[in-house]
């Protein structure tokens, strides 16, 4: 008995097959990466003891798998197992002080918020989204080989995503606007007249139950109102700080929102009248 373990144990981490000794099939290993990937975006780095474990295939197998997504560019192996590449930004950004700042404030709420709001998404929807770091964290959680086209009008977005090759990547026109490499004016609102968005996640510099959600900027705010007409379903993405802020230009009323995701410090209070005008709303 003990010996035919051993064997056992020798033929898979050998080979790499499943306990049923069934071949390593093309499927089977898209099916591990799918979700290797899944869980780098839950928790940034994985191990090959708990891969292994969890998917219940052989070390010797994981390793191989974490080797092929290395070299798609979509994670960077560490010893004992592999973590999330860092975000790709243009090189100006790394050095920007305004920039990091809005990317570390409230990190740890916009990052839940946007993996909550990027559980909204269904096979084979077009999305779109607004400027800001709290819809960036929505597109770091978008779900794998769901056949997703993303549509945006932010350069350093469609940057980060250039490695997702599961995803089809569409950048409105435009002049560039900005720090933050935003696409703004008439052509980028024309490219949108042809398109049926399904799902649009908006960020925003404030968010108040009775003037809407707004943002600083009159051209963005004008591309963003732009997106809110040509969608289906409209998720304002905010943590606790933009509530009660009324900034100079508005995007939408709050009567277009169907769904209000936030973080868990937001107060009952607070999000009373949002649910009062009929809008799910999910503190996380």
């Amino acid at each position: 008995m003990i010996n035919q373990n051993r064997n056992y144990r020798r033929s898979i981490d050998d080979n790499g097959n499943s306990a049923s000794g069934a071949a390593d099939s093309p499927d089977r290993q898209q099916a591990r990466l799918t979700s290797i990937l899944t869980a780098l975006q839950k928790s940034g780095s994985v191990s090959v003891e708990g891969l292994s474990k969890e998917l219940q295939v052989s070390h010797v197998t994981v390793r191989r798998d974490l080797d092929t997504l290395e070299t798609r560019g979509l994670l960077r192996r560490t010893h004992g197992g592999a973590v999330s590449i860092e975000p790709f930004f243009y090189e100006p950004f790394r050095n920007d002080r305004s920039f990091q700042a809005q990317v570390e404030k409230f990190a740890d709420e916009k990052r839940r918020i946007g993996r909550a709001a990027a559980a909204l998404i269904k096979k084979g929807d077009i999305i779109a989204l607004t400027p800001g770091t709290t819809t960036t964290e929505v597109v770091r959680g978008l779900p794998m080989n769901h056949n997703i086209t993303v549509v945006t009008s932010t350069v350093n977005v469609a940057m980060e995503l250039s490695k997702r090759k599961d995803l089809n990547v569409y950048v409105t026109g435009g002049h560039l606007h900005g720090d933050w490499f935003s696409l703004v004016g008439p052509t980028a609102a024309q490219s949108l007249s042809r398109l049926t968005i399904h799902i649009l996640f908006i960020g925003a510099d404030g968010i108040d139950a009775q003037s809407g959600v707004s943002c600083y900027d009159p051209e963005e705010a004008q591309l963003n109102a732009a997106m809110v007409k040509h969608a289906r379903k409209k998720v304002a993405v905010v943590d606790h700080s933009k509530f009660g802020i009324v900034a100079g230009w508005r995007i939408c009323p709050t009567n277009e929102l169907d769904v209000l995701v936030t973080d868990s410090s937001v107060t009952d209070e607070t999000v009373a009248p949002f649910e009062e005008a009929e809008i799910e709303v999910l503190r996380v």
